[in-house]
């Protein structure tokens, strides 16, 4: 994470001021460019209206750790906004590079040197703005991708009701710690809602076993358990059967079924209910 910004120098602060109008009208006219029409005008001026008048208030004379964190924040929600908006993080830094220019033309064609000194440190202040946006924009998308994969970790361990007092986790693809930690709090928070007695734990979609996979299904039908639930899992392919043997991973006192067919069979006739196939003439 990039410090705050830092750059006192309120005579330019003072040429930023003087020729405020100037600068916003060409400023906004690069970046238009630079965004190729992305934006309206009006939308961009506004924006860097706002970033201009803390951009001064940052390097006029009196800045503080307060006025320069307002700048950082000011450029943080604006790449966020950027972010959600679809833009390139060059493009939002771009935007603020794009000032450079804009305020060298204002110093004329043969500034003094001293003059040129003053720029230069201002080039290095507004570099300093550019990473905020790109950092910002980084962490916007990390935080994008952590919530789509919350989602799809919700989405991807559904519990369903298969009859009154069961419930069935039909699992699918890998389990790790994250995926098996959603799925123990969800089929928990079902076995309570329903009132349920029983869960099935469906493995046929599951494409291997190992220790780590056994011990995470094992920690959930003790968790189950500690409900008042008992567990059933199912979709025990030849393979993984073979694989869980091979490692000497002791399912000893779990209720296994060959199918989902079987695990539901076998919870109904734990609760009482007994299935009968009715005469072909009573169909």
């Amino acid at each position: 994470m990039t410090h705050p910004p830092t750059f006192a120098d309120p005579e330019i602060a003072g040429l930023l001021r003087e020729n405020k109008q100037r600068l916003l009208d060409d400023w906004s006219r690069e970046v238009a460019l630079c965004l190729r029409g992305s934006l309206e005008p009006e939308e961009i001026r506004e924006d860097l209206a706002e970033l201009l008048q803390a951009m001064i208030a940052a390097m006029d004379e009196g800045a503080d750790e307060t006025t320069t964190g307002e700048l950082r924040a000011l450029l943080e929600e604006l790449s966020r906004r950027r972010a959600r908006q679809d833009f390139r993080p060059s493009e939002t830094a771009t935007s603020v590079f794009a000032i450079k220019d804009v305020v060298r033309a204002l110093l004329g064609p043969a500034p003094a040197y001293e003059t040129l000194e003053r720029f230069f440190g201002f080039s290095r202040f507004v570099d300093e703005l550019a990473l905020i946006t790109y950092d910002s924009y980084v962490n916007a998308r990390e935080q994008v991708i952590i919530d789509q994969a919350e989602q799809l970790l919700e989405l991807s361990t559904p519990v369903v009701k298969l009859w009154e007092g069961v419930v069935a986790v039909p699992l699918v693809g890998t389990l790790d710690s994250a995926r098996t930690q959603v799925v123990m709090e969800k089929m928990l928070q079902t076995l309570v809602e329903t009132g349920s007695e029983y869960a099935v734990i469906d493995i046929t979609g599951v494409s291997a076993v190992d220790t780590q996979v056994a011990q995470h299904l094992i920690k959930t039908v003790a968790a189950a358990r500690l409900m008042g639930a008992e567990c059933v899992i199912s979709g025990i392919r030849p393979q993984i059967a073979h694989t869980i043997v091979t490692l000497g991973i002791e399912f000893s006192d779990i209720v296994t079924k060959a199918s989902l067919a079987d695990a539901l069979a076998y919870a109904l006739r734990r609760s009482g209910v007994e299935i009968v196939r009715l005469p072909e003439e009573t169909q």
